[in-house]
């Protein structure tokens, strides 16, 4: 027999057992689905972050109260970042372009019978251009703003439409907390970043939010949230970090370890880079499990298989087929087996990608890598566990065969 007339035996003896071969495809249909649509969510998943990292610009460094230790053991934010040292990072960092200090806290807003609570975002003049963002109306508060103290809010593009609907918020009066607010301005709308959505937020000067909402916090001045830094170019970020690092440990007359913590995009990146990347291998190491039990189902049925044709295989061996004959033949049905429930579990998990590109927010994309690799393992797996059956086949005795039969 040829290697054509093998194939067409060995897919009319499949299609004879439709359903014991559908059945025995089904591991190896769910391990590639499962493989392809987990590695393709993943890498959409990593896109997702690094697109949101993106939109903090990429000069964008985080100059955080605690270092990584306090943080991790408190609950508590320390008070060891202030204003004043915002105001020596802008005066005394050459790399530095813009630096924007917040100051959070939740807080009531409250328009008429309207009330939400919200996250009020105390910060100085420079937060649109360090944080890039426009007002779509009105304007931002100024340097005369924050010297007075003045109670004046900038609205966030979502919590203005839900506060005032369709109408021109700019010139109202609205509270927060016990204190009345006028309307200056409201941001154009950004979106969410890293969970932080400043759509949703208001802001006030930083001296009227430690004044009149939060109080000086700290014995030092005005405690922060923390400190965002927008250095001159990529290329200065990291003459950005070291020349803060300097300043802020002369400025808090450290001698030991530092009592900040200096984050940038590229730290940030690296992190969830590895976190996901990790998250991806696993997920697609335990969907891979189930092309091991696919492949084991099939050695099962073709042992079964075996056993029923006894008869034939002795039948064609008494006219003359070789062992090769038989032992490609058997193969070829595992092999089939296999690979018809990879390109199918393939179709499968590319259909699972569309879906959740369409439904979600994430933009997965079809990994050719792992369609290739995953259809690849899936053949042979059908290969490896089809030679012991194949192999019991080719080696039965003819006149044996025949009379067991």
């Amino acid at each position: 027999m040829n290697l054509v007339e093998s194939i067409k035996m060995a897919g009319k003896t499949l299609l004879s057992n439709k359903l014991r071969s559908t059945l025995t495809m089904l591991g190896i249909v769910i391990g590639n689905a499962s493989v392809i649509a987990m590695i393709g969510i993943g890498e959409a998943g990593q896109k997702y972050v690094n697109k949101q990292l993106e939109s903090l610009g990429p000069n964008v460094l985080f100059v955080l109260p605690g270092n990584q230790e306090t943080q991790r053991i408190s609950f508590e934010v320390p008070k060891n970042l202030v204003l004043a040292d915002a105001d020596a990072i802008t005066t005394q960092v050459p790399t530095v372009a813009g630096v924007a200090p917040e100051l959070n806290r939740r807080q009531v807003v409250t328009y008429r019978n309207r009330n939400t609570n919200v996250n009020i975002i105390g910060t100085t003049p420079t937060f649109p251009e360090v944080r890039d963002f426009d007002t779509a109306q009105g304007r931002f508060f100024t340097e005369v703003d924050t010297k007075r103290n003045n109670q004046v809010t900038v609205l966030g593009a979502k919590l203005a439409e839900r506060l005032f609907g369709s109408s021109n918020p700019v010139g109202a009066q609205l509270r927060i907390k016990d204190s009345s607010f006028q309307v200056i301005g409201v941001l154009e709308a950004k979106g969410s970043s890293l969970g932080a959505d400043y759509d949703e937020a208001a802001l006030i000067p930083i001296t009227t939010s430690a004044n009149r909402l939060v109080g000086r916090n700290s014995p030092y001045g005005i405690g922060l949230d923390y400190i965002v830094v927008s250095a001159r170019d990529a290329n200065s970020v990291d003459g950005a970090e070291f020349q803060i690092t300097n300043l802020l440990r002369q400025r808090h007359k450290i001698t030991g370890e530092d009592d900040f913590t200096i984050r940038t995009q590229k730290d940030a990146m690296q992190t969830i880079g590895q976190i996901t990347g990790a998250l991806t291998v696993m997920l697609a190491a335990i969907a891979a499990i189930s092309l091991i039990v696919g492949g084991i189902g099939i050695m099962n049925i073709m042992l079964v298989s075996v056993t029923e044709r006894t008869q034939e295989i002795g039948l064609r061996k008494a006219i003359g087929a070789t062992q090769q004959d038989i032992l490609l033949q058997f193969m070829i049905e595992a092999v089939i087996l296999s690979a018809a429930g990879g390109l199918i579990g393939t179709a499968i998990g590319v259909s699972g990608i569309l879906l959740v590109g369409a439904l979600t927010p994430l933009d997965a994309g079809i990994s050719v890598v792992a369609i290739t690799l995953s259809v690849g393992v899936s053949g042979g797996i059908g290969l490896f566990f089809g030679v012991v059956p194949a192999r019991r086949a080719a080696k039965l005795d003819p006149i044996v065969a025949l009379r067991s039969a």
